[in-house]
């Protein structure tokens, strides 16, 4: 972590805030803070904050600003940024069948780090997993801290189209497909939870900041919440600073 913020010109409309040069845990945290706190007192001609694993993306309208001044609505910002924010957090949730039809490598998986598929289900599903950042794709979360126990290399070629809800493992780090996309993952299990729906009022379901929890089911349970969805009466097990809520679907 830099013991100073860095600001990098991106263009006429834009700026980065590099908060460091690592993935870590405390940078992340520190980069959800400053979102906040720039959120509740938005400096003249801020347009968008796009947060990333060690840096924020700062797009702001030029006619009302140019780098200088944003710089210094930041760093006036930047003088109420806590240490605090662990008492706000969502654990959300992940029903997800594994195997079969559902997660066609988990056997790969399995054997390349000399594991049965019970054991790889095992490992993936016991921890929580901190979302650093949206990318890729509208709702796709970038997951960190999963066990080196069941680390898996890419797919040598890539596929050209992987169903939406796709849990896959791509070295030590995991994620869910939320759209039909091309995708060289290795896929260990799906999800029938939309993470994105352009329809609903708030179209992405995952937060950078929330932690995602793996919940291992049956093919027939899977069928059950898929239907549930369809009616829109799925309610999704999120924990909102250790109290748990339903949001329907």
């Amino acid at each position: 972590m830099y013991d100073k913020v860095k600001y990098l010109p991106a263009g006429d409309s834009a700026l980065t805030m590099e908060f460091g040069n690592e993935i870590s845990v405390q940078i992340n945290k520190r980069i959800r803070n400053t979102v906040t706190a720039i959120e509740n007192n938005p400096p003249e001609g801020l347009r968008e904050l796009i947060p990333t694993y060690r840096s924020i993306q700062v797009i702001y309208d030029p006619m009302l600003s140019d780098f200088e001044k944003m710089v210094q609505g930041l760093e006036e910002v930047m003088g109420s940024v806590g240490e605090g924010g662990e008492d706000n957090y969502r654990i959300v949730e992940i029903p997800t069948c594994y195997g079969g039809d559902y997660g066609a490598d988990i056997e790969f998986v399995a054997k390349h780090n000399d594991l049965t598929v019970e054991e790889v289900i095992r490992i993936h599903s016991s921890t929580d997993y901190l979302l650093y950042m949206l990318g890729f794709t509208p709702g796709f979360g970038y997951l960190g801290g999963m066990s080196e126990k069941i680390a898996t290399p890419r797919l040598e070629v890539p596929r050209t189209i992987i169903p939406a809800g796709s849990v896959g493992i791509a070295a030590s780090q995991t994620g869910i497909y939320p759209i039909d996309s091309p995708g060289g993952w290795q896929l260990i299990g799906r999800t029938p939870i939309k993470l994105y729906d352009p329809l609903a009022e708030v179209p992405v379901l995952l937060n950078a900041g929330d932690y995602v929890r793996f919940k291992p089911i049956s093919e027939d349970k899977y069928k059950e919440i898929q239907r549930l969805i369809n009616e829109n009466k799925y309610e999704v097990n999120i924990i909102h600073n250790g109290e748990v809520r339903l949001d329907v679907l």
